[in-house]
């Protein structure tokens, strides 16, 4: 669904979390000792990681080719059209010219639907089932259905208004409507990425602020370095959903705060933890969540502007569409986005992974502390059922984070250096 895409990629922009690899998606333990045995990594969690990633991505791609099949029989078979015309009794409204707001949104609401109960079976699968599976989830099954009550709530308007507003777009001004869509979304990028800790996040989990302590003191120190300031360090509830960790840094100006799980508080030494927000106040030091507002926003319109060429091209030669505004264009956009993020996709996950390879440097030399690295990214790998050593096809395709076995790699061999205090 269009929000979550969104939402996805809002956490990659304005909360870079510390995944070991992405994540499917209280009361505080006392504080760890700072020089505990580090972490070993566990070859049976690994065979379980491995074969967790595996049905994972043929999960994903089973669901993308029945995806792909629905906007084939939409496009080519006529039900795009037939669709159209067995709504159209009902939504001929037209408070501009060419723009059906009432069939518009009627389209849009059957696909949705559509979509939502093809897919319910592979998120039931992917979201409840495998997890539990594999030990990750600890949410019971009414839990997991109001998180995705919760989700269409918040989706299903968004997603209305979105394409309501480009169907006016397209009425209104049809050479720039790619153009005014783009910049539209920026505003709404930055506007979700203010409001994401203090409006978004919270819907989901509950934020408690950190109680004084070695780790907020760590935590407030690792800030000031950075020259970051935040609103607060607050603990995360994950351990309500899943048994898996993470950390985060979230929002802009004067809703920044570092967001720390308590599946990491409970089980991570200081060190580790030290190391992890320092690797997220490493995002803020190389302004990589502006960086990926422009990359996103610059993707966007180059996709849109694409949907565009694609429009005029086929609107104007199939005599069955009614110009650009008409809803049975939305499969002959779907199609055009879904075949340019594909092929976009390993070159924003390849920019994404150098981002995460610079606030790994970024922490090693913040804390000049290797060892906590290694030792984090071994209990992460163990804990959040990350490959160590995946195919180099499948992280080049498919990751938005540096393998682990990478991770670890480039730490040992610069270990020396980065106790030193030399600089990369």
């Amino acid at each position: 669904m269009m929000f979550w895409n969104h939402w996805t990629y809002l956490r990659a922009a304005s909360a870079r979390a510390f995944a070991a690899e992405e994540l499917p998606e209280t009361g505080i333990a006392p504080e760890q000792p700072t020089q505990p045995q580090l972490a070993q990594l566990d070859e049976q969690r690994q065979a379980q990681a491995k074969q967790y990633a595996r049905q994972r991505q043929w999960l994903s791609l089973v669901n993308l080719g029945i995806s792909a099949l629905v906007i084939l029989v939409l496009l080519f078979g006529g039900m795009g059209f037939a669709l159209r015309d067995a709504l159209a009794t009902t939504g001929q409204w037209q408070p501009v010219a060419g723009w059906r707001p009432v069939l518009v949104a009627l389209y849009f609401l059957v696909l949705f639907a559509v979509s939502f109960v093809l897919g319910l079976p592979f998120s039931y699968y992917g979201g409840y089932v495998l997890p539990h599976r594999y030990g990750l989830s600890t949410q019971s099954f009414g839990a997991w259905v109001a998180d995705m009550v919760k989700g269409l709530a918040l989706s299903l308007p968004f997603e209305l208004a979105a394409v309501l507003f480009i169907y006016l777009l397209l009425a209104l001004t049809s050479a720039t409507w790619w153009l005014w869509t783009g910049l539209a979304m920026l505003c709404v990028t930055v506007l979700l990425a203010n409001l994401a800790p203090v409006l978004l996040l919270p819907i989901f989990f509950k934020l408690t602020p950190l109680p004084d302590g070695e780790v907020k003191q760590r935590a407030l120190a690792l800030a000031a370095q950075a020259r970051t300031r935040v609103r607060g360090i607050y603990s995360m509830n994950m351990s309500s959903k899943t048994t898996a960790a993470n950390a985060m840094v979230i929002g802009l100006g004067n809703t920044r705060r570092i967001v720390i799980g308590d599946t990491l508080l409970d089980r991570y030494t200081q060190d580790e933890i030290a190391f992890v927000v320092a690797h997220e106040l490493g995002h803020q030091v190389h302004r990589d969540i502006p960086k990926l507002i422009v990359v996103q926003t610059l993707t966007t319109l180059i996709g849109l502007f694409i949907v565009n060429l694609v429009l005029h091209a086929v609107v104007g030669s199939v005599t069955l569409y009614h110009g650009l505004a008409d809803p049975a264009t939305m499969p002959l956009v779907a199609a055009a986005l879904g075949v340019f993020a594909l092929i976009l996709l390993p070159v924003t996950n390849s920019y994404s992974r150098h981002v995460e390879h610079q606030a790994d440097v970024y922490g090693l030399e913040a804390t000049r502390d290797p060892q906590a690295f290694i030792s984090a990214m071994t209990r992460l790998a163990n804990q959040n059922l990350a490959e160590v050593e995946p195919s180099p096809l499948v992280e080049f395709m498919l990751h938005n984070h540096p393998s682990v076995g990478r991770r670890l790699a480039y730490a040992r061999a610069n270990a020396d250096r980065f106790r030193a205090g030399e600089t990369a």
